[in-house]
This record gives C-alpha cells, sequence and structure tokens, in this order.
C-alpha cells in the first residue's frame, strides 16, 4: 500500500506477462492517471506491446488483469438472505448467515460502486440472497443512478417482489431485469425452490413486459431429473413473450449436492431444442457475453445458453463480484478473496482502495479449474456469492 500508483502502474506494465490498460483520461476521480507521453520505450519495444498501446481503449490498469481483460462489470450482492431454498442455490440445512454489522452498509455500497465507476465500471448488477428483500434496495438503485458514467443498473431477481417494487425500481433508474424461473409447472416449482410463489414469479415477468424491459431475462438452471424436459415449453413460452430464456447449466457450489449425471450439457439441450425447431437462428453476440443466443423465427423473445461448464468463457471475462459481508471475488468459482470492507472501514484512501483491488485482479487466473476440479474445491454456497 506504500508504493506509489506510478510505480505500482509500472509493476503491472511489466510483470511476467507485459500488459497494458490505459488509464481513463478523464480524470473524474482525483486519482493521478497516466498518460500517453509517459508510455515506456520497454513496452513499445515489443510487437505485442505496441499493438496494445495503439488499440487499447482509454480503461483504468488497476481493473485490467494480466492476461488483458478488463473488468467494466461489477455484481454486488445485497444480501445473503432470501424468501426462497432452491436445491442448487442454498444447502437443504440453510447457511451460516453473516452478522449485520459485518454486511455492508448502503453508505459503503454506493462508496465502493463509485470507486469502480470512476476506474471503468460500465455495469453494476445487484444481485444476492434476494436483493428486492432488502429494505433500502430502492433508494440503492438510485444512489447507483446518480454516478457519473455507469451506463446500466441491473438486478437478479426470484421475482417474489418484483410486481410490487418495479414501478419504484423503474423510477429510481433500474433498466435491466433477470428474473430466476425454472419450471413452467407450479407443483415442481415449489419443490425445487421449497416454497410457494410461482404466481408471483409469473406476475413479476409480466409486469416487467409492461413496464416496457426489452428483453426480460428469464434464467433458468437446467438439472437432470427435475427440469430438462421442460426445454421445449420454455421455448415455447418465448413465443408471445419478449423475454430471453436464459439456460444455464448446473454449476458446483457448496452444500447443492453436485455431480457429474445432473449436469445436461449445451449441446444436448441445443439438439433437443433443433429436433423441435430445426428452423432455430443463431443470434450475434458481444464479445464479452457469457450467453450463446438463439431465436426460433417469428416468435418475440430469443433463448440463450449460459455455458460456464461445458465451454467456459474465461477468455473473455469481464466481471468482478463483491459479496454481501464486501468480499471482493476476481473469479465466481474461486475460493479467493479481498475484503474490500475491512479496508474500506479501518479508514483506506481512495488510492490505496483502488491498489488493493488491483493486486486482486491482477492475481486472477487464465481460466477456471474445469468441470471436476471445481466440483472438489471448497467455495461459498451460491447464496453467499451472489452469482
Amino acid at each position: 500500500q506504500g508504493c506509489s500508483w506510478r510505480s505500482y502502474l509500472t509493476t503491472r506494465l511489466f510483470g511476467s506477462r507485459s500488459v497494458v490498460g490505459c488509464v481513463k483520461a478523464s480524470g473524474k476521480s482525483g486519482l493521478p492517471r497516466k498518460t500517453a507521453p509517459a508510455r515506456s520505450l520497454e513496452l513499445q519495444s515489443s510487437g505485442r506491446g505496441r499493438f496494445l498501446l495503439e488499440h487499447a481503449a482509454p480503461f483504468s490498469a488497476f481493473l485490467t488483469d494480466s492476461f488483458g481483460r478488463q473488468h467494466n462489470y461489477l455484481r454486488i450482492s445485497l444480501t445473503e438472505k432470501c424468501n426462497l431454498r432452491c436445491q442448487y442455490c442454498m444447502p437443504e440445512e440453510g447457511v451460516q448467515l453473516t452478522p449485520k454489522s459485518e454486511l455492508l452498509t448502503a453508505q459503503e455500497i454506493i462508496s465502493l460502486a463509485r470507486l469502480f465507476v470512476k476506474e471503468g465500471v460500465e455495469k453494476i448488477r445487484l444481485t444476492g440472497g434476494e436483493p428486492l428483500i432488502r429494505p433500502d434496495v430502492v433508494d440503492i438503485v438510485g444512489q447507483l443512478y446518480k454516478l457519473e458514467g455507469l451506463k446500466t443498473i441491473a438486478v437478479t431477481t426470484n421475482g417474489i417482489n418484483l410486481a410490487r417494487l418495479l414501478p419504484r425500481l423503474k423510477e429510481a433508474g433500474l433498466n435491466a431485469i433477470n428474473i430466476s424461473l425454472d419450471t413452467l409447472v407450479p407443483a415442481k416449482f415449489e419443490f425445487i425452490v421449497r416454497r410457494k410463489g410461482f404466481h408471483k414469479v409469473m406476475e413479476g415477468i409480466h409486469k416487467a413486459t409492461e413496464l416496457g424491459y426489452r428483453p426480460v431475462k428469464v434464467n433458468c438452471v437446467v438439472m437432470r431429473g427435475f427440469n430438462e424436459d421442460e426445454l421445449l415449453g420454455f421455448v415455447d413460452f418465448t413465443k408471445d413473450l419478449p423475454v430471453d430464456v436464459r439456460f444455464i447449466e448446473y454449476m458446483p457450489f457448496d452444500g447443492n449436492r453436485w455431480n457429474f449425471k445432473k449436469m445436461v450439457s449445451y449441446k444436448e439441450m441445443l439438439d433437443t431444442i433443433k429436433q423441435r425447431w430445426p428452423e432455430l437462428e443463431k443470434l450475434p453476440c458481444e464479445a464479452s457475453s457469457t450467453a450463446k443466443s438463439y431465436k426460433v423465427p417469428h416468435f418475440q423473445g430469443q433463448i440463450s445458453f449460459i455455458t460456464s461448464m461445458s465451454e467456459h468463457f474465461c477468455g473473455s471475462c469481464n466481471r468482478l463480484r463483491i459479496t454481501a459481508d464486501g468480499n471482493l471475488k476476481v473469479c465466481l468459482f474461486g475460493n479467493s478473496e479481498v475484503s474490500l470492507r475491512d479496508h474500506l472501514r479501518s479508514g483506506a484512501s481512495e488510492e490505496e482502495l483502488v491498489q488493493i483491488i488491483g493486486a486482486a485482479v491482477g492475481r486472477k487466473k487464465k481460466q477456471h479449474a474445469g468441470m471436476f476440479n471445481i466440483s472438489q474445491m471448497k467455495n461459498r454456497p451460491m447464496i453467499l456469492i451472489g452469482g
């Protein structure tokens, strides 16, 4: 923490893997910024270095890892609590919740968000637990909306409270929604989530479409023996609604009893759907997208596949995560964390926080460990990460 921003940046640029992450030139944050005249002759002398200097977008070096990935997407968990008990997310016996005093306050969330946005984050997603059970969620969205440079404020929700809160959330500035729904059968819904509420989730989906959200993303975790028989029903769900049903490969997290046999791969799902709709069209996607998207011609909505297990997208990962208790996770499947809360509460300066964040990002690995190794790793339950 005692090193200057310039020496830290030099270390990041000329470490074992030479990579440049040009710092934004706007200077909004008041932090020192790297300008073009300071480019090193050593970096310019290598072909790779010249290419990076010529093509890199203005972006914080502290949010650029040693493989050149720029992290402009931050996921913040607002709470560890949830009003459902989904089998793939929370262990059946529940989880030990962090004491409220150790969770990030609204002010701390906004302070960290402001810092990340100044460094180049353009999208923030609020997760949980269930973010919409936090009493101050509307106020948090409103405060985030005021951050200059932030383009997207999104939420991932189970949908139980969505219809009731969405008008206020939209007015506060929420402009993207993901709703979790793993079945279209009410009785099966209760079995998977161990609670009632199917009709409230459906009401939330329809309310989101009524209020003009396009598309409304519907997250469906596909598990063999649970809901793989509903793939065609979910595709048909996109016929008359502007929704993007996202089929997510079942992933291992602490306590969710994952095993390889329960996972339905992207290719298996796609083959099943193409047998019914051979005219299925592949859609273009952004470089950093985690989804492979398709559309049945003339359907209002579309479908996507999140292939975290069978075809990882680590090479284009642009995401960072902050847990509800203030820990920074640079990889969803990694078990290393850095407590930003502790540094924030001990009075760390903005520059010190940026250096701590940059060091964590710099340690991010090229890719996750693969299906088998991930299943053996000790990691938080999904509910304590925030997805």
